[in-house]
């Protein structure tokens, strides 16, 4: 076994110990960390296998967005944990057999692409070679900004109409709303926030009518 296949079976022990822990972990916060770090050691499979371009982009889409997104709603909503655990039980069977069918599909999948017949070494060599000389990422670009620019860009289009959609709905003026302007605020003066009143230093009480009748 050589260094590869060592660092690899590394990679693939912490993913699946990971990928096990998101589902056995009481803290939904600690769920989500662990799901963070089966995104990093598969990003770390994909380099190995010479899909960088994979890599990064599970690392930054999924890691520094989606996950970002998720723990920021986790940590901010107040879940009550004992409320999510009643119907465990009762759920258990439906979700036990769609696991068991779901693990039976990928081990024959699996299977069915170790039992490819073994290449020659000349066709193995050969196609090191050009995995060496090409790069993913270079030759992904290429076929994107050349045969699918008109589908890049109206998902461009698509996505920028979304943006400025979410911006104008946050920016839509509400009667139960309190907002400050930023430029008033700038231009406010001293005499505009505090008003100076003259008052006498001494005042004399004033006499009680009671005490005038007496």
């Amino acid at each position: 076994m050589d260094a590869k296949t060592g660092i690899f079976y590394v990679f693939a022990a912490i993913l699946l110990f990971s990928a096990f822990r998101v589902i056995t972990a009481r803290n939904p916060v600690h769920a989500a960390l662990f799901l963070v770090l089966a995104f990093f050691q598969a990003a770390a499979v994909w380099i190995l296998l010479k899909a960088e371009f994979l890599a990064i982009t599970l690392v930054l889409v999924y890691v520094g967005a989606v996950m970002v997104l998720f723990l920021f709603v986790v940590m901010m909503l107040d879940i009550n944990l004992d409320s999510i655990r009643k119907g465990f039980w009762k759920h258990f069977p439906l979700a036990g057999a769609a696991g068991t069918i779901i693990a039976l599909e990928m081990s024959y999948v699996l299977m069915g692409g170790f039992r490819e017949p073994p290449q020659s070494a000349s066709t193995v060599s050969a196609v090191g070679d050009i995995a060496t000389q090409v790069s993913n990422t270079k030759e992904l670009g290429k076929l994107l900004y050349s045969g699918y620019i008109y589908p890049l860009e109206v998902a461009a289009v698509i996505l920028l109409v979304g943006m400025i959609a979410a911006i104008a709905m946050t920016l839509r003026e509400r009667k139960d709303s309190k907002r400050t302007n930023p430029a008033d605020q700038v231009r406010v003066k001293a005499a505009d926030r505090i008003k100076l009143v003259k008052m006498e230093s001494v005042l004399t009480a004033p006499v009680a009518v009671e005490e005038k009748k007496a």
